[in-house]
This record gives structure tokens, C-alpha cells and sequence, in this order.
């Protein structure tokens, strides 16, 4: 064994003259790295100045220049409701650029928080039977929680209704009334109270607000008024002269048009309810909702504390605002001009993001399809969830949400590409290297040289898109470097050097290795546990997982440290609930199912909804689609059908439950059990007993998850 080779400092000596250890590591790397099975313990890395190394920054824009201390914030999210998927996608977007910062070596402050005030939490409270303060707390929770639990990584939370950001506020007004931006007047029009938005008549669609939000008159009553027409030229020579603050370039178009259009002074004062920052002198009045909300970005950093070296002075003005398309006009329009008007600067960058559907549906309460993202979680994991929202849409761009998508997304790119691969690599290296990572290798081929280099660029590609917000061209990057890996694996086909050429097989698996150190390390700001298992699997100690460790030489995998036995990061399959409606509620006959789905998951026409198969056909005799081919991840023509669905059994995995393929032929019925029956309810259960009075029990020749095969590529074979 090399091992063994190496007990006297002569046989290290000839070994090195002999034999290359690594074709990886650099120059000065003794044997004793090499051999040893423990981690290197690496000196503490001092951080440069940002003229010493790049190792510490992304690529620099026109708006940033990838060094500087950087503020990213999410909207305050309003607590007239509990969270929704858009809440859960701003929150992420936020959460995966800040990230990518952090381990770029940045300065970051991620800011988000609850926007508590206002004529709508007023009404909301009281019809809740509570009073506004309690409520804000109750519902300003459940936001905190879901940020929690989609492991979202904010420096700070801040709520509208705590002291220091109420002074902020005050400070704010004081300041606009001494250089004259307010007035007091009286005001009379159309305002939305979901929106809390002043529209004029012409903004109207149908008696509505642009929005859709119902509109009421406000009769006249006394309000402060800020000038607003005062800086419509100035807000559009800012525009020209910034032409990167706003994004992406459809949203800006529409913010100078509606600027272009003509701006008229606020009212930025409600006297018809209490429930908000007192404007300082005149207790009758609150202030506008906004002009206490996007204070939040400030007050946050210690507003009005701006002396140097204090967190307002290092961090102001913000880098990023990521918004909802909903609200740019508030952070587009009157948020910059509130900042000329006061004297402060303007933020560097506002981009607002698109909606969600749901299978082609505008998403309302009243159509009952609001997409909790707390379900999406227990249903598919916090990792899978991450993934999929960042991936499945242009950001910027509108994006439809389906189960369907997401278990496809889920299976394809994570359980069949990345996880499959990383289970590849290491139970190969587990089995044929002495659970070790492979020492003795030999040169590198061209083949292995160009996926290496390919790995090294990644995070030049991947910061470049991160810095223009461009969240789905990051994971378009990822993915495409896992496909290559997928690609160099199924040609180097180590399975087979193992028996003709083992150092070229320990060459091919180290390479591997390197690339998915890559690979993990970069993938953290998006996944950050599931990269963070590969990471471990690997062997990469917790002090070597930055951004600048993968440049450096001393960083790379350490042949001959041990490695445990894999286990699955992904495991490929889909929610039980969701799998059900298909086996029990599909049209055998509708070709998109039959192209897409394995047979099993076609368990019925739309007359026989009871879910039984008769003869691998359904109830209107049409056959099942068995045509394609199952290593691209569908049936190989054999028909299988349902049989059985079984907890706690380690042959199969679908989200933490179990299911049985069986040969079609003379099976008479398919047999569908709850894993987990709590989730399932009452009706579920008598339908279960039904089911299992009808089914024959056969034995199985084939095990595998069901909708497995709906992750179904051209990518090579996992």
C-alpha cells in the first residue's frame, strides 16, 4: 500500500522521484500532506485590501464596485396576512445574493422586516378581534419563522412599530419640513387600502386600481403634502445619468413613463385613523404609510446617527433594493425624491421582480390557490425549494408555479444530475481507493485538464451573473458544470478502468472530486446545507469553503484522506399527495401525461377514478404509453403498473415514503398506502382499505420511486 511505501523518509524520497502523487497539488506539497488522513490545520487568512487581491470581491459594475461594504434588502412585507410564495421569493432572491457576497469575502448587510402600519393593519386587527399591536406581533412572527426556516441568512429583522425607527422617521419629516418639501393642505380622491396607494382617475382599469385593488373616495380632509412635482426633471436627469439604478430595463421604461406622465404633490398624512408615526407637532395626523416604511432601510443602520464609522455611514447608501413589481413605483418614484429633498444619497440599485401564477392562474385568495411556502418546504425540503424558485424563472420575469414543475426541476437537476453524480464519484472512491482519496495518480489528459479549467471559471461566470441579479443565469452556470461532470464521467467510465487501468481510474475520480469541490463550494449560497453534505462527503474542511479557497493550491482535495461512505443528498421522488393525484385523477389519453409520465403514474381515465389498473390499460382500453426508453429516466416499453406503496423501506425512496413497481400483466388492481396517514385524513383511508380489499398481492420484480422517471432528460445517465 502507498501508505506503507512512505514509513521512511528514503522510500518518501524515491516514491516522490518515481511517481507523481497529484497531479493537483502544488509543487511544495509534501508527502506527508499527501498521505496523511486528518485535516490540514490552516492558519487563520487575514482579509486583504481590496488593491491587494481580487480573491475578495465579485466583478465590478457600473453600480457596484464588487468591494465596497454592501446593504441588500428585501421590502418590509405588510402584516395585513400571513406569508405567501412571494414573500418566500423576494426573501430568497435576497438571501442567495447576499450569501454569494459573504463568501466572495464582501462586507454584507442583509436587511428585511414587517411594514406595520397603516389603515389596512388597523382594520385587519380589529376585525381579528385584536388590537393592532398584538396582531403586528403575531403576524410580524410568522414572518421571522418563514424566513427561518427557508434558512434565509438576514443581519437584521426590523419592524415599523419598534422606538428607534418611529425617531428615525420623526428625524425624516423634520428634516423635509425645515428644507420645505412639505406643506399643509387638504386632499380629496381615489385611494386603495390594500395597495395603500393614491391613484388618480386616469390610473383607474375598470373602477379598480391598476392592480385590481378596490378603490374608495377619500372625501376632503386636512393633509401634509409632499412636493413632489418639484422633482420630476430631477428624478429624470437621475434616471438618464444613472441609467443602472433601476431594473430590469422593461421596469424602468415603465417608471419613466409614469413620471414623464406628470407628478403631483403627495399626501403624505391620513387623519381618519390612529394607527401609525404621530407627524411631530401635530398629533391629528399619521403619517402616509410609505414615507414611514422606506425609512426602514435607514433607520435600520442607525438613522440619524450618520457620523463616520457609524453602520450608516459604512453601509448608506444601499447597494441593493429588491422589490415586487407591485411596488417599484414607490421605491422608483417617491423614495428617491424623499432622499434628494432631505439631502442624502440615493440608492445604487433598485430591481423589481415578477409574480407568480399557479398553473396558468393569477393567484388569489378567491380562486383558493395561494401557494404556502411553508407547505412547499414540508412537501420537497428547504434546499429543493431554494432551488427551485431561483431556477425556474428569468429573474425579473413573471414565473408559473406547478407541482409538476417542481418535482420534474427537483428530480432532473438535483436528484439525477448533482446528487446522482456526487453518489457516483464517492462510492467509487469508497469502494476502489481504500475509502481514501486516490494517491497514485497519473498525468492529466487534455479531456481532464478542460473540465478542470471549466471548473475554475465558474466563479467568474457565476459572479458575473450574480452582480447583475442575473439569479437564474448563476444556477444556469451550475447546472451546465454538473452536466460536463456527468458528460466527462460517463466517458472516462471509471467502473471500467478499475479493471484495466487503476491509476488512470484514481486520475479521473480525483479530477472528479476537485470539479465537485467547485461545484459544492459555489452552489452554498443556494443550497447551502445540501452543499454543505457534499462538502463533508468530500472531505473539505469547514475553514476551506470560501470563495478565495478555490484558487488556492493548498485548497485543493488532499489525496489520501479518508473518506467515508456516501449517502444520498437528493434522493430522487416526489410528495405522496401529490403522486396520488395522479395515480388516481389522470387521463390516460391526454398525450402530454403519457409522453411525460411513467405508466404507473396513469392510473385512471377520468370515468374511473377509483385508481385500477385492468391489464396495463384504462378504463377506456386505451394502452399505456411504454415507449421510451428508461435510461433517459422513462419506461422501457415493460408496462409496469402500480402494486403496492410501503413505508421504511431502504430499496426505494418518494419524499420519505416507498414504492413498489411490478410487471404489468394479469395484476387486477393497484394498492396505494399513506406513508405518513396523519396527512392523509379519514376519506383517504377508507379509499386506502378499498383499494387494498381489491389488490392481489404479487411479488415485484422491479423496485423504483415513482417519478423518478418524470426527471426525464437527455442528460447523461445518473
Amino acid at each position: 500500500m502507498i501508505l506503507a511505501l512512505l514509513s521512511s523518509a528514503p522510500a518518501a524520497r524515491a516514491f516522490m522521484h518515481s511517481r507523481k502523487v497529484s497531479p493537483l497539488l502544488p509543487p511544495s506539497a509534501s508527502l506527508a500532506q499527501a498521505a496523511t488522513t486528518t485535516h490540514r490545520k490552516i492558519a487563520p487568512v487575514s482579509l486583504p485590501s481590496s488593491s491587494e487581491s481580487r480573491l475578495y470581491s465579485v466583478p465590478s459594475t457600473p453600480f457596484d464596485d464588487g468591494k465596497s461594504p454592501f446593504e441588500i434588502t428585501t421590502p418590509i412585507y405588510y402584516v395585513n396576512d400571513k406569508p405567501h410564495i412571494g414573500h418566500a421569493y423576494t426573501s430568497l432572491a435576497c438571501d442567495v445574493i447576499a450569501r454569494y457576497m459573504r463568501h466572495s469575502g464582501r462586507d454584507v448587510f442583509f436587511l428585511s422586516g414587517t411594514d406595520e402600519h397603516g389603515q389596512k393593519v388597523e382594520t385587519t386587527a380589529k376585525n381579528a378581534g385584536m388590537d393592532p399591536q398584538s396582531f403586528c406581533d403575531e403576524v410580524s412572527q410568522s414572518f421571522r419563522d418563514l424566513l427561518t426556516l427557508l434558512n434565509v441568512s438576514n443581519d437584521d429583522f426590523i419592524r415599523t412599530t419598534e422606538s428607534h425607527h418611529k425617531e428615525a422617521v420623526q428625524h425624516l419629516w423634520k428634516t423635509l419640513m425645515d428644507k420645505g418639501a412639505i406643506y399643509l393642505g387638504s386632499y380629496e380622491g381615489w385611494y386603495s387600502v390594500r395597495d395603500e396607494c393614491y391613484y388618480n382617475e386616469s390610473e383607474l382599469v375598470d373602477g379598480k386600481a391598476p392592480t385590481g385593488a378596490e378603490v374608495e373616495w377619500v372625501k376632503k380632509e386636512d393633509s401634509y403634502f409632499f412636493k413632489l412635482s418639484d422633482y420630476e426633471d430631477k428624478l429624470l436627469e437621475y434616471y438618464e445619468s444613472h441609467p443602472d439604478l433601476l431594473a430590469p430595463a422593461s421596469r424602468k421604461n415603465e417608471v419613466v413613463s409614469f413620471v414623464k406622465g406628470g407628478l403631483k404633490d403627495l399626501s403624505i398624512s391620513r387623519t381618519t385613523f390612529d394607527w401609525g408615526v404621530p407627524v411631530p407637532g401635530d398629533d391629528d395626523h399619521v403619517m402616509y404609510v410609505w414615507i414611514d416604511a422606506l425609512t426602514n432601510y435607514m433607520s435600520a443602520l442607525g438613522y440619524p446617527n450618520m457620523e463616520e464609522g457609524s453602520k450608516f455611514d459604512k453601509y448608506w447608501p444601499a447597494s441593493l433594493h429588491i422589490v415586487g413589481k407591485d411596488i417599484l413605483r414607490f421605491h422608483a418614484v417617491y423614495w428617491p425624491a424623499f432622499l434628494m429633498a432631505a439631502g442624502l444619497p440615493l440608492p445604487k440599485r433598485i430591481f423589481a421582480h415578477g409574480w407568480w401564477t399557479k398553473d396558468g392562474e393569477k393567484i388569489s385568495k378567491s380562486l383558493g390557490n395561494v401557494i404556502d411556502p411553508v407547505d412547499l418546504v414540508e412537501t420537497y425540503g428547504v434546499d429543493p425549494t431554494r432551488f427551485f424558485l431561483m431556477a425556474e424563472v428569468n429573474f425579473g420575469s413573471d414565473g408559473d408555479f406547478s407541482d409538476e414543475k417542481m418535482i420534474y426541476k427537483i428530480n432532473a437537476n438535483l436528484s439525477n444530475e448533482l446528487g446522482n453524480l456526487n453518489q457516483r464519484i464517492m462510492t467509487l472512491v469508497f469502494k476502489n481507493c481504500n475509502k481514501a482519496v486516490p494517491v497514485e495518480m497519473g498525468e492529466l489528459t487534455d479531456a481532464d485538464k478542460e473540465i478542470l479549467a471549466t471548473a475554475a471559471s465558474l466563479r467568474e461566470r457565476t459572479g458575473t451573473a450574480i452582480s447583475t441579479q442575473s439569479i437564474h443565469e448563476y444556477v444556469q452556470h451550475m447546472v451546465s458544470m454538473v452536466w460536463d461532470a456527468n458528460k466527462y464521467i460517463d466517458v472516462q467510465a471509471p467502473w471500467v478502468l478499475k479493471k484495466t487501468d487503476t491509476e488512470r481510474m484514481n486520475t479521473v475520480l480525483y479530477v472528479l472530486m476537485e470539479v465537485m469541490r467547485h461545484v459544492a463550494i459555489l452552489y452554498q449560497p443556494l443550497m447551502p446545507t445540501s452543499s454543505n453534505v457534499i462538502l463533508d462527503q468530500l472531505g473539505v474542511p469547514e475553514n476551506e469553503r470560501e470563495f478565495e479557497h478555490l484558487e488556492k493550491e493548498e485548497c485543493k482535495i488532499l489525496p489520501g484522506r479518508e473518506v467515508s461512505k456516501p449517502k444520498a443528498v437528493f434522493p430522487r421522488g416526489c410528495p405522496i399527495d401529490v403522486a396520488r393525484s395522479y395515480i388516481l385523477g389522470s387521463n390516460l389519453s391526454d398525450p402530454p401525461f403519457c409522453e411525460r409520465l411513467p405508466t404507473s403514474c396513469l392510473g385512471a381515465s377520468e370515468t374511473d377514478t377509483k385508481g385500477f389498473l385492468r391489464n396495463g390499460q384504462s378504463e377506456s382500453n386505451t394502452p399505456f404509453a411504454t415507449t421510451a426508453n428508461m435510461s433517459c429516466g422513462r419506461l422501457d416499453g415493460r408496462g409496469y403498473e402500480v402494486s403496492n406503496l410501503q413505508p421504511s423501506d431502504d430499496s426505494l425512496h418518494v419524499m420519505g415514503s416507498r414504492l413498489t413497481i411490478a410487471d404489468g400483466g394479469d395484476n387486477r388492481a393497484s394498492e396505494l398506502a399513506a406513508a405518513d396517514s396523519t396527512k392523509r385524513g379519514a376519506s383517504s383511508s377508507d379509499e386506502i382499505e378499498h383499494l387494498r380489499a381489491k389488490a392481489p398481492q404479487r411479488s415485484c420484480r422491479r423496485r423504483v420511486p415513482i417519478f423518478s422517471f418524470l426527471a426525464s432528460s437527455s442528460g447523461p445517465k445518473g
